[in-house]
């Protein structure tokens, strides 16, 4: 006992927590900020792009601009998240300064001429470039730096959603399938909160999600657990599964044949943006655009849309994924959870009157659930859910999300993700999925 009442064993403790809070509070301010600017400027062009509808025209001509940019300055940011996943597992080259101009200017532009894609991967990023920016600038020491990048990835992911809890456990998720990196849980933690916490103070509000249902025990029950309604959002969570499998494969696709039509490295992105003009109308509509959270006309299907009853079409969220595997396939940049979000979200208002469930909670399970099948985060998604809808439907969270992720299976956004532990058969571990989509079929 005399150990437990040794004053040193705890001004060690407090010694290293005051360590880890120095190195990431830093990081976890520049993050919110860079969030916070991020979120200010996408609110803005998107209404510029809803006030002039012919700047779609321009996606194509912008496509090959950025396309030779990033050829010309971008060097190893052109990788994106894969780049900032590599340098924490085994850090080399480190993580450019100027992937943060580049990514937010690049996903600016997406967004203003009408590209389908996200807002995570460029908060991530810019998180990430902040952290190897002051590192130098700082001259931490070579140890602290992969801390350093998890915090900027924590703090960038929190900041952006409004969802530092999910943020911190994303940030050490999302390196390696079936495995995480418990031993940087305090400070990934501490940089979501600061990061969340700054983007506050700069007066940026996140949009609020609502699941008005309330599910008595009712039927076949177990405790205070509706079994039939648990099996219910399992069935939902395997189609969210195969849906967020169904994205993965269709945006690698879509890079490997606009690859091999394309020849020079800027006409891809020309080829893509020439489709995504193609598609919109030759569906009339442009409400598969962008983020896909604002309604450009009464009526349009979005994502806050999805959550009352038909408030989407039947495919609506297959639509979502055709224009989002086109824009990110095609090389422009942004990301891809908010699209999963819509997705998610319009599908699980398909399902929610075949399987009988409220159409809000089926929405807000898909919200989280494809998302968690496509970045293989399911413990990073349950607790997004918990933050975004409250926790009286936690339960049903973690089935759906837990049971996407396996049936996505050996798939992701993220082709620098190792292998930790498989999901089901056997084969070796340790590789990437880029890795393993190459052993087919064993993966």
């Amino acid at each position: 006992m005399s150990h437990l009442l040794n004053p040193r064993t705890y001004c060690g403790s407090l010694r290293q927590l005051g360590l880890w809070l120095l190195l990431v509070a830093p990081v976890g301010m520049l993050a919110g900020s860079a969030s916070a600017l991020f979120l200010w400027a996408l609110d803005a062009v998107t209404r510029v792009r809803f006030d002039h509808g012919w700047l779609l025209w321009l996606l194509p001509v912008a496509g090959g601009c950025l396309a030779w940019v990033y050829q010309r300055h971008g060097k190893s940011s052109d990788r994106g998240n894969n780049l900032l996943i590599d340098e924490i597992h085994q850090p080399g080259g480190g993580v450019p300064a100027r992937i943060v101009p580049l990514v937010l200017g690049a996903t600016l532009v997406t967004h203003l001429l009408g590209g389908s894609a996200g807002r995570e991967g460029t908060a991530v990023q810019m998180g990430g470039g902040i952290a190897s920016a002051f590192a130098r600038l700082a001259r931490i020491p070579a140890q602290h730096l992969r801390l350093l990048l998890m915090a900027g990835v924590a703090a960038g992911f929190g900041s952006v959603f409004g969802t530092p809890l999910a943020g911190a456990v994303f940030a050490m998720e999302v390196l390696t399938i079936g495995r995480i990196q418990y031993e940087m849980l305090i400070p990934c933690l501490l940089a979501a909160l600061i990061g969340d916490l700054t983007c506050a103070a700069w007066g940026i509000h996140h949009t609020g999600y609502l699941i008005a249902a309330h599910l008595a025990p009712t039927g076949f029950t177990f405790g205070h657990l509706n079994l039939l309604l648990l099996a219910k959002a399992a069935v939902a969570g395997a189609a969210f599964g195969l849906c967020a499998r169904g994205f993965v494969e269709l945006t690698h696709g879509a890079d490997t044949v606009l690859r091999r039509w394309s020849g020079p490295f800027w006409l891809r992105p020309v080829l893509g943006g020439a489709a995504v003009i193609g598609l919109t109308y030759a569906l009339g509509t442009r409400e598969y655009l962008g983020l896909g959270t604002l309604a450009e006309h009464p009526g349009d299907v979005t994502l806050f849309s999805a959550f009352q009853p038909g408030g989407a079409a039947t495919f609506s969220w297959g639509w979502k994924l055709l224009f989002t595997a086109l824009t990110l396939g095609a090389g422009f940049k942004g990301g891809e959870v908010t699209p999963l979000f819509f997705v998610g979200a319009t599908l699980g208002n398909t399902l929610a009157g075949p399987l009988g469930m409220p159409t809000d909670l089926c929405a807000g399970l898909g919200l989280i659930a494809v998302f968690g099948g496509a970045s293989n985060t399911p413990l990073a998604c349950t607790l997004m859910g918990v933050e975004l809808f409250g926790s009286e439907h936690a339960v049903l969270f973690a089935v759906a999300c837990f049971t996407s992720y396996y049936f996505s299976g050996h798939a992701g956004i993220y082709s620098a993700q190792r292998i930790g532990t498989r999901k089901h058969g056997a084969g070796p571990v340790e590789v990437t999925l880029a890795e393993a989509q190459k052993m087919r079929p064993h993966y």
